[in-house]
């Protein structure tokens, strides 16, 4: 009896993650009730007992774990608290982005801000020029819901524009300058741009888009070369003959507002506008200082893109909710990261896995660990670098994190654990509503229980993250895109019970048996390569559309030496009529860089019936393999600037990493 007793205890524990723990302390005084009235012991002998048997058939696993993450778990949910403290009483003082900033600018105004190469921006500067900016667009008839996009590289007026614009409640849509024609067109319209702030050096990409876009005002900032083909304003000269007095205060406004919208592939399809209300990026931001202790004394250094969440919402967030230094670069320079860090006394710096594994490639140089910084934050450093990289480059802290820009489901390791991207509590997994369900390893499809539920994954299980979604609470509600009819392929319904919903990720994780979580994966038709997110559906169309063929089927494959997966390309070619020497060529002008296929494979057809998902999933197992692969393989050489046989020597050149991609 003692022993079934105990199993049953047991199963309670491991099996109902979910109840509380004042269920679980019920469960120990139910049973004891039982068995006291079988024998006359004292109860604390009973629950002695129970607890002895409970440890010898297994238990002891939980309890170790218990004790071994219950510090962490205990910093996490201090940390937690203070989140929701925070967030809940900006909502109730109604403290917008600007507002707060604006406090901070008001306490140090004369703390440096911004730092671009010789360029020095003080908190005052900021918000001068971000008054300057919302008194200017106010005056021409810009209202509360307006969308602006903007076009440039990391410049400090891509901060002081968005800030401005908030200011009178205008929306700024974050695009990506390395997209041409139709995904440039796609971005700009499908948030309603009323007008475009662009760089003066991307006007001929505007151009080509101009015909195509929808009534759309356009502004150039930085000096142009040659006139421009269409009708264009110098927002500069604008500004500059605007009063930088504090703009009308706009009524009706609250947390839940839209401050700007960033792209993200989702997971299929053209780039979708993910919603950022200021309640989310301040809590965005605050949980980034919290976790990793970043303060008002720190400077960040930042070479990663503003249009990206990573710098966008976090990094640039230290900057509003702190007042942090944020020093940048226009674009990384591997050979030129610890000089920026040690020019600017950085103390923090920010990274993707891409950036570390180029660091990690440079020559040893006497200032890669001269510098200052104490912390590196980001996502996507491979645990078999973590801590080579740390010791070659004297950081002391890694902060590595994750979350989907336009998710709820957000974690990070805030105790240094090597590879993991964050974690969630064995002991109370119900306190912070992420965790991992259960998919098809081949397909990614959500596996269900027989009452139609889905399932948490089990530590060592690969499982897809899911953040449970609650309506009203602002930090676990799902605001989703600009376009609402993209918004339900990124929602699960009845997910641990009926009419429950959750989040879905779309990336696949794994988690280990203290909580701790590990990327494994994307999974549906999006990949990763150089630190951005790709559609394969967006990258099929165009290439369809651009050489004039049918089907073509898109998919990441992973290359040695490299972070996350290049693309590749089938074309389905049964004629032999595809140019290949050009392909590049045509391909260089309608997409980024990042999205171009690195391999093709020519097919005489491919499966476009209900097997061709099956039939994608195959073809990216065999990749770019010329000893499985019979279809003519090409890879791309980009210093020569074209396509090139694969053959047997450059395969292994490759994978050798002789060749670098």
């Amino acid at each position: 009896m003692l022993f079934k007793a105990a199993r049953v205890l047991r199963a309670a524990i491991e099996y109902l993650p979910s109840v509380k723990m004042v269920v679980k302390l019920a469960l120990f005084g139910g049973l004891a009730a039982v068995l006291r009235g079988y024998a006359s012991l004292d109860w604390w002998l009973v629950l002695a007992l129970i607890f002895v048997v409970y440890l010898v058939t297994g238990g002891w696993d939980f309890v170790y774990v218990a004790i071994v993450t219950f510090p962490r778990d205990f910093k996490g949910l201090v940390t937690l608290i203070k989140l929701n403290s925070y967030l809940r009483s900006k909502i109730r003082n109604n403290h917008m982005t600007h507002d707060v900033f604006r406090e901070n600018a008001e306490r140090n105004p004369d703390k440096l801000a911004l730092l671009l190469d010789d360029q020095k921006w003080t908190l005052r500067d900021l918000e001068k020029y971000s008054n300057a900016v919302a008194n200017l667009f106010f005056e021409r008839g810009y209202q509360k819901g307006d969308t602006v996009a903007l076009l440039m590289d990391n410049r400090p007026e891509f901060v002081g524009l968005w800030l401005g614009l908030s200011k009178i409640g205008v929306v700024s849509a974050f695009i990506n300058h390395n997209l041409r024609r139709d995904g440039l067109t796609h971005c700009i319209n499908v948030a309603n741009s009323k007008a475009l702030i662009f760089a003066a050096e991307l006007s001929e990409a505007v151009r080509e888009v101009h015909p195509s876009l929808k009534n759309v005002e356009c502004f150039t900032t930085g000096p142009l070369t040659e006139t421009l083909s269409f009708n264009s304003q110098n927002v500069d000269s604008l500004i500059k003959a605007t009063s930088s007095l504090p703009p009308p205060i706009i009524p009706g406004r609250n947390l839940k507002d839209i401050v700007f919208y960033i792209y993200t592939s989702g997971t299929t399809g053209l780039p979708k506008a993910a919603v950022i209300t200021h309640s989310r990026l301040l809590f965005m931001a605050k949980s980034i200082s919290e976790s990793f202790n970043i303060t008002g004394d720190d400077t960040i250094y930042c070479a990663l893109p503003l249009y990206h969440s990573a710098a966008g919402c976090l990094g640039v967030g230290q900057l509003i909710i702190n007042g942090t230094t944020m020093s940048m670069r226009a674009k990384f320079s591997a050979s030129n990261f610890w000089k920026d860090c040690i020019r600017y006394n950085a103390t923090v710096t920010q990274y993707i896995g891409e950036i570390c594994r180029y660091l990690y490639a440079q020559p040893h140089k006497p200032e890669e660990t001269k510098h200052q910084v104490r912390l590196a934050m980001g996502n996507g450093l491979r645990p078999e670098l973590w801590n080579e990289f740390k010791d070659r480059f004297n950081i002391a802290r890694i902060g590595e994190f994750y979350g989907a820009t336009e998710g709820n489901g957000n974690i990070a390791n805030m105790t240094g654990q090597p590879g993991a991207v964050g974690f969630n509590s064995m002991i109370a997994p119900w306190a912070y509503p992420v965790f991992l369900i259960k998919i098809d390893p081949e397909t990614g499809d959500i596996i269900r229980n027989s009452r139609g539920l889905c399932m948490r994954a089990k530590p060592g299980e690969p499982g897809q993250l899911v953040g449970k979604i609650r309506k009203g609470d602002p930090v676990r509600e799902f605001h989703g895109y600009a376009d609402r009819q993209a918004n339900s392929k990124k929602v699960v319904y009845d997910v641990l019970r009926k009419g429950d919903s959750a989040f879905l990720s779309g990336d696949v994780l794994i988690m280990d048996r203290f909580g701790y979580f590990y990327f494994r994966d994307r999974s549906g038709d999006t990949f990763r390569w150089k630190g951005e997110n790709v559609s394969t559906t967006e990258v099929e169309t165009i290439i369809s559309k651009t050489i004039g063929l049918n089907d073509t089927v898109v998919y990441g494959v992973e290359v040695p030496g490299s972070e996350g997966r290049a693309g590749m390309a089938a074309i389905v070619d049964p004629n032999g009529s595809l140019n290949i020497p050009d392909l590049y060529t045509l391909l260089k002008g309608n997409l980024p860089g990042y999205a171009i296929p690195l391999f093709i494979r020519i097919v005489t057809k491919v499966d476009t019936t209900g097997t061709y998902k099956l039939k994608k999933v195959e073809i990216r197992k065999e990749a770019y393999d010329i000893n499985t692969v019979k279809d003519r393989l090409y890879y791309l050489n980009a210093r020569a600037g074209r396509y090139e046989e694969l053959t047997p020597t450059a395969h292994q050149d490759i994978k050798s990493g002789k060749i670098r991609l």
